[in-house]
């Protein structure tokens, strides 16, 4: 790995961990280790580091390798414009910033034509370091002398306002300037939302209202606040933007550029006021707006993980034979019988409910299934139709007199995705959507991490403004708490799918088809020394445990 000792150092540091630990975890990152596998079976090369520090070392080496990559093009764009020396490649090489370093890069940064570069093809450079030094009692005497008959400057006034346009972009891109606006902004800046006039009566502006007229500091504006914010702008109903005192920052930006009171002072002071508001106040703007989003982003992505961990977590039915019920009113409820290990037993659909309401016959159809497939457990989608399906279920189950199963709501948020999803594609070929989606309603009551690891985090609903984070950093850290949850609890080798096994570290789609296709073939694993038979890893051993106990499951079920 590039710079692994300067990555060490710089996490070591920031992190406050031992740098061996760090070097030797980078190292295992980069030949692929799993956050996992590293926490629990390379602690003696880690020094014992946990999954949390692991984590972090982890999200801090992908920020440095994409800083890595942008100084290399900054380099590289420098050195062509022949304008790198000794000294400021060595800030370059120092920097492990993003912002500094895009403030150091900012001036040899190629950009489309300004002001300040028509001035310079103009030859008024001279002029400006003129008005910048402050020291000619007459400038306009000055610049008579860059006044180009029948060209450009034509007069003047011309030539004053091209070297004014110089001192502007050059305050717009001087480092210390930068970092005063920043200040103010840090300290003082406010957020505030308009609505968009010509919308403001829409339906779809209403569900904004709270923001038509808003305003509060920055630092204190929380994460949905201002993703609702954005998402309204986004949507063209919000007009939203930061502000800060302008006078109070020109003023202290003056205080830099101007000394004493004179022509010369009275053009500079214009130009860095210009400055200021034509490129540097929307410039650091933009940027906090950008760093704000990412805050919110982080914020958001950290409540959404830590709500699909507990849900992942939850405690399970356990080994049961499940009726699950997708239920529904005109197209009916698809009712799906399990048994223990989750195979599909029968599958059929029943009309309770108006407006078809055959309530006699449906009665006596979950009656049947509940005896013929012996049910234990009844698992019922949290849709549409959800309360009137548990009140009638409950109510068959009063006229049987023995062999009454639980009953349990249960959130199906995501069986449709799952339903049309290649995953469940191959394991019901012969089935339609809607029983697949039943399906998978009733291995959620029996087994939440195995079923809910199928479908898209993000369609588990278990997050706010999910659409409106960084999707990268969004599906990154889903799968890593994906992964963390499987490897915490581990995997039931005789029951596991083939999709649940590919979470296992160690273990990628081949050999975990091998498995499957194993087990298929030879029938269950029996003892730790049966998972060294042929086309199955010796790794495997450490996760062939039950995830749940069989007390634990008659516990739910009592």
């Amino acid at each position: 790995m590039e710079n692994l000792k300067i990555f060490t150092q710089l996490i070591s540091n920031e992190l406050h961990l031992p740098e061996p630990g760090v070097e030797n975890t980078l190292k295992l990152l980069d030949e692929g280790c799993t956050i996992p596998f590293i926490s629990r079976y390379r602690k003696e090369r880690t020094g014992g580091l946990d999954e949390v520090q692991i984590t972090a070392i982890s999200n801090r080496l992908e920020q440095l390798q994409e800083i890595a990559k942008r100084k290399a093009t900054i380099v590289k764009t420098i050195t062509e414009l022949g304008k790198m020396t000794p000294e400021l490649q060595k800030r370059i090489d120092d920097c492990w910033e993003t912002t500094p370093l895009e403030d150091i890069y900012l001036p040899y940064k190629p950009k489309r034509r300004t002001r300040a570069q028509v001035a310079r093809e103009q030859r008024l450079e001279p002029l400006a370091q003129l008005l910048l030094m402050q020291r000619e009692p007459d400038p306009k005497r000055a610049a008579q002398r860059f006044v180009v008959v029948g060209g450009s400057p034509a007069d003047i006034a011309s030539a004053l306002s091209g070297a004014q346009d110089i001192i502007a972009e050059q305050v717009s891109e001087d480092e210390r300037s930068r970092n005063q606006v920043r200040s103010a902004f840090r300290r003082e800046a406010f957020i505030e939302s308009k609505v968009v006039k010509a919308k403001k009566d829409s339906d779809e502006a209403q569900k904004y209202s709270d923001y038509f007229d808003w305003k509060e500091p920055l630092k204190r504006c929380s994460s949905h606040r201002l993703l609702a914010m954005r998402r309204g702008a986004d949507e063209g109903i919000l007009r939203v933007s930061l502000t800060i005192d302008d006078d109070e920052a020109i003023q202290r930006l003056q205080r830099n550029y101007v000394r004493g009171n004179g022509a010369c002072q009275r053009l500079v002071a214009e130009a860095v006021e210009d400055g200021y508001k034509r490129l540097l106040l929307p410039s650091i703007e933009t940027e906090f707006m950008n760093q704000s989003k990412e805050r919110a982003d982080e914020e958001a992505i950290r409540v959404f993980a830590e709500n699909l961990r507990q849900l992942l977590l939850s405690a399970p039915l356990g080994q049961k034979r499940v009726m699950g019920i997708d239920p529904g009113f005109r197209t009916g409820c698809k009712v799906v019988c399990l048994d223990a290990q989750g195979s599909l037993l029968h599958h059929e659909a029943i009309f309770p409910h108006p407006p078809v309401n055959h309530r006699m016959q449906a009665t006596i159809h979950v009656q049947q299934m509940i005896s013929e497939y012996q049910i234990e457990a009844i698992a019922i989608g949290n849709g549409t139709a959800s309360r009137e399906t548990k009140e009638f279920v409950e109510d068959a189950l009063k006229e049987m007199a023995q062999g009454k199963p639980a009953v349990f709501v249960v959130s199906e948020d995501g069986a449709s995705v799952y339903s049309a999803s290649k995953v469940a594609r191959d394991e019901f070929p012969d089935e339609d959507v809607t029983v697949r989606g039943a399906v998978s309603i009733g291995r959620r009551l029996m087994d939440p991490l195995a079923e809910l690891v199928k479908i898209d985090p993000k369609s588990i609903g278990v997050g706010q403004y999910q659409h409106d984070v960084d999707q990268t950093k969004l599906k990154h850290s889903l799968d890593q708490t994906v992964e963390s949850c499987v490897n915490l609890v581990g995997v039931n080798l005789n029951t596991a799918s083939q999709h649940l096994l590919t979470y296992v570290s160690g273990l990628g789609p081949v050999l975990a088809q091998n498995i499957v296709d194993y087990r298929t073939a030879n029938g269950a694993f029996t003892s730790r020394a049966s998972t060294t038979a042929p086309y199955t890893p010796r790794a495997i051993t450490w996760w062939s445990k039950w995830r749940r106990t069989a007390v634990a499951a008659s516990a739910t079920l009592s």
